[in-house]
């Protein structure tokens, strides 16, 4: 019998939270953060992160777990979803993956193997120093040379995944996009339901520009400012997080509050796009429209409940 796991997931600011915790509740579950800037502490207002006064009693995993200077990646993610999902069938619970970062789920529903080969610490170095000198940019244009697929799914900004595939490329002559189809395409160890929450365009836009001010309103400028005084800097992972390094230029003169914001603004609603463009790649998805739904959460709910009894997850 394989074990059961529900993944909750979606665009940005298209209420995963709010749902995840109607989910939990009613299948008797806990929730596993499945986002690469909620584990940081004191990252709160820049990452959307639940308040434990909103947790409603649910139990939830890798949040406020790391400080800012550690390092966080995919490997890392998804041993320690692995140990928190290992407590929670202990406890005869349903695990929900629940958040945006669709690299790290499927990393844990297919269990995908990040082997590294013995890593090559020389080359590493020599790309890093390539990105500190000249920028990702050049790095994604070596990649798109080596792997095309890869270089269209990586952003140019994500030096640390470029890096990885270009190393594994240098190490073994292969594709990481090959090597990546292959460990796709591995049946899951679980029970799953893959649902993925989503909503019309222009109004996810619109809860995007509304939460970038709401950020705002609540201190994301003196949360930066914060973090900033404690030395942490933007050469850190945590501090490359959308709405962090964006605060970190108004900070250091190099734009206005408002050049900031916009950029959020735009760079937030091309991150959503690209979500919905992974969630759209993904094998067996349940896709839950919101508008379809007429907005009904009590409808949308039911609709997951009448998915897991029928793949025998809850009775």
């Amino acid at each position: 019998m394989k074990q059961p796991l529900i993944i909750l997931t979606g665009p940005t600011a298209v209420g995963k939270t709010k749902m995840s915790l109607a989910l939990a509740r009613a299948v008797d579950g806990e929730i596993i953060s499945a986002d690469s800037m909620q584990v940081y502490r004191q990252m709160d207002i820049g990452s959307a992160k639940i308040r434990p006064d909103e947790m409603e009693g649910v139990r939830h995993h890798l949040i406020d777990v790391l400080d800012p200077d550690e390092a966080f990646h995919v490997v890392r993610f998804q041993e320690m979803a692995k140990a928190a999902m290992a407590e929670i069938f202990e406890r005869k619970k349903i695990p929900i993956l629940a958040g945006g970062t669709g690299f790290y789920i499927q990393a844990v529903l297919y269990d995908i193997d990040f082997a590294e080969n013995g890593g090559d610490k020389a080359y590493r170095r020599e790309l890093e120093e390539l990105a500190r000198k000249q920028g990702g940019e050049v790095l994604h244009a070596m990649l798109a040379q080596a792997d095309p697929k890869s270089a269209e799914e990586i952003h140019a900004r994500n030096v640390k995944r470029i890096i990885r595939a270009l190393e594994y490329f240098h190490q073994t002559g292969e594709k990481i996009s090959d090597h990546n189809l292959r460990q796709r395409e591995k049946e899951s160890p679980y029970n799953f339901a893959y649902f993925v929450l989503n909503d019309q365009r222009q109004r996810l836009y619109e809860r995007i520009d509304r939460r970038v001010d709401e950020m705002l309103s609540s201190g994301l400028v003196e949360e930066v400012s914060r973090l900033r005084a404690q030395g942490f800097t933007r050469d850190m992972v945590s501090m490359q997080g959308l709405g962090y390094k964006e605060m970190l230029d108004y900070l250091e003169g190099h734009c206005s509050l408002e050049e900031a914001v916009t950029v959020i603004k735009r760079d937030t609603r091309h991150f959503a796009k690209r979500q919905i463009t992974w969630f759209k790649r993904e094998r067996e998805v349940i896709w839950l429209d919101k508008g379809q739904a007429g907005y009904d959460e009590g409808a949308l709910l039911e609709q997951m409940l009448s998915e897991l009894r029928k793949r025998q997850i809850i009775a």
